[in-house]
This record gives structure tokens, C-alpha cells and sequence, in this order.
């Protein structure tokens, strides 16, 4: 191996873990917080954080073997089937974030009627459409042995062999990315760029109420000034860094395997394979950052794995405590015998 396909094994297998532990602790909240089950959102994030551990533990492991061996892992039947979830699970999260953006989209611009337009039998009729959407592709491409190994991603993935079907293959990839990818960035775009427009027009009126607060208040200590007046630019600000943060890591980790599929079905262009199983990996970063965006670091979730967390503290500290207790009384007994 050289030392670039050692960094890349490297790479790959800290995905690997840190993807299985966030998605774990995710689904652990969302198991132990009966307020998180109760919310609508909470079975999208459901269904992406299913993906992304079937990702973890089936295509991750095959692409590092993939990396360490230069060579298919497993026979067909096993690659066929990894291609095959490869194709779905990729497909069905994209769709899942999207529909995140249209919850978030009709709970801010539409907060009075929010829960009569998005109840559970709309969200369960959402995530069928995307199950749906996802499964078709794959079904089609494993009908027509478009998936194997592929030598320039080291993955199980969709694979043309046969030189009569580049035709009938090209088009299949365009479309393929085009209601996939291309579909959930528009989705996406449009839906958070609304809520930034409805998010900046609160802000301003918050700090017109604010500005003419200090105006009032003359003699307001110029500190408390000074903190109001960086309070109304973190505020203007938030928004703006959730938003691009949903977006821009939709781009930098999905857009680069996407261009490098559709570049590679032109045969003038020739890509390195080091690139190939790059960009590879930013697709699978993806897994690991969506617990974290969508999950972990909002309030709600902090609080509930902090629950989990003192909660299983807690009860190792009353364990010990109890075998403390016991050792101390069978030492008297001792003594007394």
C-alpha cells in the first residue's frame, strides 16, 4: 500500500467509528425523550439516522477492504447487494434532509397552521414517497447488472461493464443525480432560503423595538448597551450560520462525488483513482456530520444524552456504593468472628 491509500484506510476507518457512535447516541435520544418521539421531525431524523448506520456498518467496511485489497471484497451476490444499499441509503438521506427543509420551512413560515399541515400521517406519507423514490433507482440498476465493484471509488457501487450500455447508462446516472441530488439541493435551497428571509424579518423588528428601548432607557449603563447591541448581531447572525451550515454541508460533501460520477462518463476526461475514493469519502462524511447538524448539538438533544449520561452515572454510583456497604459488613463480621 502506498502512503496515500494508508491515509485514506486511516480516514475511512475514523469515519467509520465516530459515524457509529453519533448515530448511536442520536437513536439512543431518540429512544430514551418521549418529547423527541412526539415530534414530527423526530422521524425523519429517524429514517436518516437508520440510513446512516446501515451505511456505517455495510458500505464503509467494504470500501476500506476495498482500499487495503485493490480488489472486490466478498463474491458477487455480497457486492450486489452492498451496490444495491449503497444506491438506496444514499438516495433515501438526501431525501430525508430535504424533507427536513419543508418541516422547517412550513413551521417558521407557517407557524399557526404547522400542525394541521404536518401531522404524523403527513410525515409517514413523506417518508413512503422518499422509500419509494429511493428504492426504484436501485431496482432498476440491479435489474439491467449495472452494480459491481467499482476499481476508482473501491466500493460496491453502480457499475457499468458492459460497452453496448453506455448509452442507456448515461442517461440512467443523469437522471439518476438529477432526482436525487439536484432535486433535494433545490428543496433545500428554497425552503431554508425562505426561512432566512422570515428569520431576518423578525430580527429586524426585534432590534427596532431594542434600538428604541435604548433610546428610552437614558441611563442605561453603557455596558448593558453594549451587550444588547452584540446580542441583535449574534441574533442576525444565527440564522444565517444554521442555514448555510444545512446547505453548504449538503455541497461540500455530496457535490463532489456527484461531478466526479457524471465527469467519469466521459471517456476524454481521466480521473485518479486517489481522487475518486477522496471524493468517496466526502459522501461518507456526510453520515458522520448529519447526527451533529440535524441532532446532536441542538438544546433538546444535548439535554437528553446528558440525561442519559448522569442517569447511567448515577446508578454505577449507587452499584458501588451498594458492594461499598456490603464489603464494609462482611468485614465486621469478620472482625466479630
Amino acid at each position: 500500500m502506498s502512503i496515500w491509500e494508508v491515509i485514506l484506510a486511516f480516514v475511512v476507518v475514523v469515519l467509520m467509528l465516530v459515524a457509529l457512535l453519533a448515530n448511536v447516541l442520536v437513536l439512543m435520544c431518540f429512544l430514551y425523550s418521549a418529547d423527541i418521539r412526539k415530534q414530527v421531525p423526530g422521524l425523519f431524523i429517524l429514517n436518516l439516522t437508520f440510513c446512516n448506520l446501515l451505511m456505517t456498518v455495510s458500505n464503509m467496511p467494504l470500501t476500506l477492504a476495498g482500499i487495503i485489497y485493490k480488489s472486490q471484497p466478498g463474491g458477487d451476490q455480497v457486492c450486489h447487494v452492498v451496490g444495491f444499499l449503497e444506491t438506496f441509503l444514499t438516495t433515501n438521506s438526501m431525501l430525508s434532509m430535504a424533507a427536513l427543509s419543508i418541516d422547517r420551512w412550513i413551521a417558521v413560515v407557517f407557524p399557526l397552521s404547522y400542525h394541521s399541515k404536518m401531522r404524523y400521517r403527513d410525515a409517514a406519507l413523506i417518508l413512503s414517497y422518499t422509500w419509494l423514490h429511493s428504492v426504484s433507482f436501485p431496482i432498476v440498476a440491479a435489474s439491467l447488472s449495472w452494480v459491481g465493484f467499482h476499481h476508482l471509488y473501491a466500493s460496491c457501487t453502480l457499475y457499468n461493464k458492459r460497452p453496448e450500455d453506455r448509452t442507456q447508462f448515461v442517461i440512467f446516472t443523469g437522471v439518476f443525480h438529477t432526482l436525487s441530488f439536484l432535486l433535494s439541493l433545490i428543496v433545500l435551497c428554497f425552503t431554508y432560503l425562505k426561512v432566512l428571509k422570515v428569520a431576518r424579518f423578525h430580527c429586524k423588528r426585534i432590534d427596532v423595538i431594542t434600538m428604541q428601548t435604548l433610546v428610552l432607557l437614558v441611563d442605561i449603563h453603557p455596558s448593558v448597551r453594549e451587550r444588547c447591541l452584540e446580542e441583535q448581531k449574534r441574533r442576525r447572525q444565527r440564522a444565517t450560520k444554521k442555514i448555510s451550515t444545512f446547505i453548504g454541508t449538503f455541497i461540500l460533501c455530496f457535490a463532489p462525488y456527484v461531478i466526479t460520477r457524471l465527469v467519469e462518463l466521459s471517456s476524454v476526461v481521466h480521473i485518479n483513482s486517489h481522487w475518486g475514493i477522496i471524493s468517496k469519502c466526502l459522501a461518507y462524511s456526510k453520515v458522520v456530520s448529519d447526527p451533529f447538524v440535524y441532532s446532536l448539538l441542538r438544546h433538546q438533544y444535548r439535554k437528553t444524552w446528558k440525561d442519559i449520561i448522569n442517569k447511567i452515572l448515577k446508578r454505577s454510583s449507587i452499584n458501588s456504593s451498594a458492594l461499598t456497604t456490603e464489603s464494609h459488613n462482611r468485614n465486621i463480621l469478620q472482625l466479630n468472628e
